[in-house]
């Protein structure tokens, strides 16, 4: 039986080697989801897809520094956060945008009742956050970095980070219920 683990082994010792097929049929294996990790920092499908590019052509530079010890969709994941971050540092229409730190938000209480929400609906609600918000929160709540690890990669101090992790995840639960309100009053014809 020949499982993904295997195939990708194979095209990363042809890839090692520079071969320009192999590189093509590792980019078809996980471009549709490392544009899905690169899209989560982006405002638009356009920036998403240049960070993908310069992502895969950093990982084909550097390709024999993966040592196949570990898992090979966690190495690339890492290049492609760490290649968004570099983008928006990069482009001024981002750069100001990941400083946010002052806007009034009421904290969460307790009392919050359950949100069920499609995973489509809470990606949409996540990318409408503002940029500082929704970097610290894809860092934080899905890529896994700490806190200090966020600090370091943004040039943050960590209370910052703290932060806006805090308010991000205050203000997606507030959209999320405001959506979900919206659900119930159309369909109860209110």
């Amino acid at each position: 039986m020949f499982t993904k683990t295997m195939e990708t082994a194979q095209l990363i010792k042809r890839c090692i080697k520079k071969d320009r097929a192999a590189q093509a049929e590792l980019y078809a294996l996980y471009a549709p989801t490392m544009l899905g990790i690169c899209y989560r920092y982006t405002k638009n499908r356009e920036d998403a897809e240049d960070i993908l590019q310069e992502g895969f052509v950093k990982v084909f530079q550097h390709m024999e520094q993966f040592q196949q010890k570990g898992v090979f969709e966690a190495w690339l994941r890492r290049i492609m956060v760490n290649t968004a971050i570099s983008y928006l540092r990069k482009h001024s229409r981002y750069r100001n945008q990941l400083q946010v730190e002052d806007l009034v938000l009421h904290p969460v209480s307790q009392e919050q009742p359950a949100i069920q929400l499609d995973t489509k609906e809470l990606i949409e609600c996540i990318r409408n956050l503002p940029l500082a918000y929704q970097t610290v929160f894809n860092l934080y709540a899905i890529e896994g970095y700490d806190h200090q690890e966020i600090a370091n990669l943004l040039d943050l101090n960590i209370n910052t980070v703290r932060s806006q992790y805090s308010r991000a995840r205050t203000m997606l639960i507030q959209r999320i219920q405001q959506e979900q309100n919206n659900t119930q009053s159309k369909n109860y014809g209110g």
